[in-house]
């Protein structure tokens, strides 16, 4: 698994990013769409229909997303993992400690909420009292599945060999792969079946 601190053998053109709810998967994918003039596509667009009803388009309108040569997205949803990680060439985990994903989750569900935000097709975030009151509530989701890749992100080395895997711990780790990001040469393009050599995190 690779650190902050390996160069990159390639520069990525299908990427992922993972991480638990609120510690800014979103955020960092539009960034690298824009270091790497690639298209990024918010995945959470594409399942939400109005009301919050998934929309029934969604493994389709994935599977088309990454039929192409470079583009960006969050690797989300059960139904569609599997898909994204056999068709990406990086994935970049968000590994951050509970305090911080947790304390960026409150911030922007309180943000949202207070500022009227919509997200995606006509949707809110729901009342700010519904974390008492409902299972489901984002915050009550994202305590609850706060160490949900500790495992699943570390196994997917030896189902996918050819997926770059890149584990960051910090925000200031995310700054300082971006900035070995920026350096890759434009025809360093990873071909999806190369698996790199890596320097491996202990962790």
């Amino acid at each position: 698994m690779l650190t902050a601190a390996d160069p990159l053998p390639t520069r990525p053109q299908r990427i992922l990013v993972a991480g638990v709810s609120g510690c800014g998967k979103t955020t960092l994918a539009a960034r690298l769409g824009r270091v790497l003039d690639l298209p990024h596509t918010e995945i959470d667009s594409l399942f939400h229909g109005p009301n919050w009803v998934p929309r029934t388009d969604f493994t389709s309108d994935v599977g088309h997303l990454t039929k192409g040569s470079g583009w960006v997205t969050e690797w989300q949803y059960s139904a569609v993992r599997r898909m994204l990680a056999e068709r990406a060439d990086t994935l970049v985990w968000l590994d951050y400690p509970v305090w911080l994903s947790m304390s960026r989750l409150v911030r922007r569900t309180v943000r949202r909420r207070l500022r009227g935000q919509e997200l995606w097709n006509g949707n809110f975030e729901g009342p700010l009292h519904g974390v008492f009151t409902d299972r489901d509530h984002i915050i009550r989701w994202g305590w609850r599945t706060r160490y949900k890749l500790r495992l699943r992100v570390p196994a997917l080395e030896g189902e996918f060999p050819g997926l770059s895997v890149v584990r960051l711990h910090s925000p200031a780790e995310v700054e300082v792969w971006l900035r070995r990001l920026a350096v890759v040469p434009a025809d360093a393009i990873a071909d999806g079946t190369a698996t790199p050599a890596a320097t491996k995190d202990p962790a």
